[in-house]
């Protein structure tokens, strides 16, 4: 009987490219799906005469594969991982290994990972990014889990996985149980914060200056060759330029109303749960929700009559500086996933790896540029490196764009130009770097209504005061401090 090397499960166009790819680098690959018609396609069309075997049970799946057993689900995340994890301990036996490769909530692969090691088994959470192309030519891959189950996937993994022009794989163990899909959900996060920082540097073009769509894909093909280089920037040049038959851009016949998995939701919450300001994520996640509101904004649009005032002055000059803020604001929003990772890190124990992390990202995944490459230096200059904007070189690149950032910011507010992302962006950035805010007020506020009490600026951290504010309140303070 012939051996597989690893089995997959769940034959939608993910899980067929990931086998088309591992069969390519020399592996032998078991398939299954539960819709068996699947299967047989698969193996009597794309399949054919390749070294990938068609099963249709679990039984049939494992008992072609050698030990230790590695068996990769490519299935919905939710309830259906949970079943099919059950199905799989059926017949795998200890020191076998199960691999979740779809999108699964990272608290739902920490309580797995501990499950399936109760069965003396293997568990390994590992988040995808590359689509569908990238899935087939080489995805980046964040494998977090059982320790003892990296040595066991480490091959195949970095066989097919994206290569960046030195060789390095896009792929290294991240960190333990759910750290892998933690990582690929902040990844996601950062991809819904770049892709809305795009779209705002798109409406300002469209809107404020009347720029055609030709005329548009010109200026992004043009910054692809600056600090913005990335698949994102390269796609939005493609994406404009393409003509619908009629000959007109197919981008203006599209519906402006946005979809969204749930990752980029997820990330925001984990920043609530953190207490991270993750900020120009979070608008996002926001934006894309305003936009499924299209029936509601055509009535409001009707009801205010509002205009949009056209940009005036040097063309050039507005469209250069729409370029370096969204340059700054990418800077920001890396900066916020990346504080994210190192306080979920001290909540979870994980040794994340953040130059390595960056160095995952540089092929293969959505949001793969040239701009990772200084994050990896970064994190090499300082290893506990507590923001992106305090490096000396993010430091630098952030004071030459602000003046940009705020003619951007300013003008589109002016102009009636939606921008969230660019100005949660920059009010992130001018907070950050306020060494007074206003909260001294907030929580004299919280103390007057609720003795919450604050600590004084004349007083040593950490010791607690409550003002009597009306006279009638008395000295009790509420017994607990929370911010």
């Amino acid at each position: 009987m012939q051996m597989a090397d690893i089995g997959l499960i769940g034959l939608a166009v993910m899980g067929e490219n990931l086998v088309m790819n591992m069969e390519s680098k020399g592996f032998t690959v078991a398939v299954y799906n539960r819709t068996l018609e699947r299967v047989k396609h698969f193996v009597e069309g794309r399949a054919k005469d390749k070294n990938i075997i068609g099963t249709y049970s679990i039984a049939e799946l494992v008992n072609h594969l050698k030990k230790p057993r590695r068996v990769m689900m490519m299935v919905k995340a939710g309830a259906a991982v949970d079943n099919l994890i059950e199905q799989l301990l059926e017949h795998l036996e200890p020191g076998d290994i199960i691999i979740d490769g779809g999108n699964s909530h990272f608290p739902d692969t920490m309580r797995r990972c501990a499950y399936v090691e109760s069965h003396g088994l293997l568990y390994a959470g590992v988040g995808v990014s590359g689509g569908e192309e990238g899935a087939l030519h080489g995805p980046s891959l964040m494998p977090g889990g059982s320790p003892a189950a990296w040595p066991q996937i480490k091959g195949i993994l970095q066989a097919i996985c994206a290569k960046v022009s030195d060789g390095s794989p896009c792929c290294d163990w991240v960190g333990e149980n759910g750290a892998g899909h933690f990582v690929k959900m902040v990844h996601n996060g950062i991809e819904y914060g770049d892709m809305q920082l795009i779209c705002e540097a798109y409406q300002l073009m469209r809107d404020g200056l009347g720029m055609s769509a030709q005329e548009m894909s010109n200026v992004f093909a043009q910054w692809n060759n600056t600090e913005l280089d990335s698949y994102l920037i390269e796609i939005t040049a493609e994406i404009l330029a393409y003509k619908d038959t009629d000959g007109a851009p197919i981008v203006d016949k599209i519906l402006d109303t946005a979809g969204q998995k749930g990752t980029g939701k997820w990330t925001a919450i984990a920043a609530l749960d953190e207490g991270v300001p993750l900020t120009l994520i979070g608008e996002s996640v926001w934006a894309r929700s305003l936009s499924a509101h299209k029936e509601e904004r055509i009535a409001a649009a009707e009801a205010f009559g509002r205009q949009i005032t056209p940009v005036t002055g040097d063309k050039e000059q507005f469209i250069e500086c729409i370029r370096q803020a969204l340059y700054a604001s990418k800077i920001i929003s890396y900066a916020q996933g990346y504080a994210l990772m190192r306080s979920a890190a001290k909540t979870y124990g994980w040794n994340l790896n953040y130059g390595g992390i960056a160095l995952i990202w540089r092929g293969g995944c959505i949001i793969r540029s040239a701009f990772l490459g200084k994050i990896e230096e970064a994190f090499h200059r300082d290893a506990d490196l507590q923001n992106l904007l305090l490096d000396p070189y993010f430091c630098g690149e952030i004071k030459k764009l602000v003046p940009a950032w705020r003619t951007v910011v300013s003008t589109a507010v002016n102009s009636g130009i939606p921008c969230p992302a660019f100005a949660a962006a920059l009010s992130y950035f001018d907070g950050y770097t306020s060494g007074r805010l206003s909260a001294n007020l907030l929580q004299a506020q919280r103390d007057y209504f609720g003795a919450h009490t604050y600590e004084r600026l004349d007083a040593p951290r950490g010791q607690f005061f409550h003002t009597n504010w009306t006279g009638h309140g008395g000295d009790t303070s509420a017994a607990t401090y929370s911010v």
